[in-house]
């Protein structure tokens, strides 16, 4: 077309204009080959915040009722492996209960243990209807255990007040409940002072 003719013709005559010095071949040879890096900036990248995953309310558990345990499923005799499997949980991790242990160090270690599948013994409590219980932890929660007897019955038996015995290869420890008022997850990071108390 004649507009383009007349626009090659202005380059061609302004740039004789500008660079004096090249001839014409050799301004198309540089116009020709010459390759223009164009500078590429990446987009920054948007960080999405993870959205936390929100567990069940305590309301929303209790109408589930994720941690009740079935009546056909409260049998003593079910939960003895349990309890077998707990044996060997703190005899691993006291190094074996050994006579010449240090009282003071297993102390320490069963205060920040799992007690789910402990056996245990209410020895004191302000109530008297508690006392003489005996059974396997099947349950810990920051104020109560649920146990299960050798009668196959299911107790709640609260911490507060009360004194638990808690005896494994000759070694037996007691467990002040009132001192005791934490969840099992928190108990594992608490520092206790092994000192001893009078109170229930």
């Amino acid at each position: 077309p004649q507009g383009s003719e007349k626009a090659r013709t202005f380059v061609h005559a302004f740039l004789k204009r500008s660079m004096p010095k090249m001839k014409g071949e050799a301004i198309q040879d540089m116009l020709t080959r010459k390759a223009v890096v164009l500078e590429h900036y990446p987009k920054k990248k948007v960080k999405q915040k993870r959205k936390k995953t929100k567990g069940f309310t305590a309301k929303q558990r209790r109408e589930l009722r994720l941690f009740e345990i079935e009546p056909e499923q409260q049998r003593y005799a079910i939960f003895l492996p349990l309890h077998e499997l707990w044996k060997q949980y703190i005899r691993d991790l006291c190094h074996g209960l050994k006579p010449d242990a240090q009282p003071h160090m297993i102390q320490s270690k069963l205060l920040k243990a799992d007690l789910h599948g402990a056996l245990v013994t209410v020895t004191k409590s302000k109530c008297p209807s508690y006392v003489g219980i005996t059974g396997i932890i099947l349950q810990e929660f920051k104020h109560v255990f649920k146990i299960i007897t050798k009668e196959d019955k299911l107790k709640v038996v609260p911490k507060l007040n009360n004194v638990f015995s808690l005896e494994l290869d000759g070694f037996i420890s007691y467990i002040y409940g009132s001192k005791f008022l934490l969840r099992a997850s928190e108990r594992s990071a608490k520092k206790f002072k092994l000192k001893g108390t009078i109170d229930l």
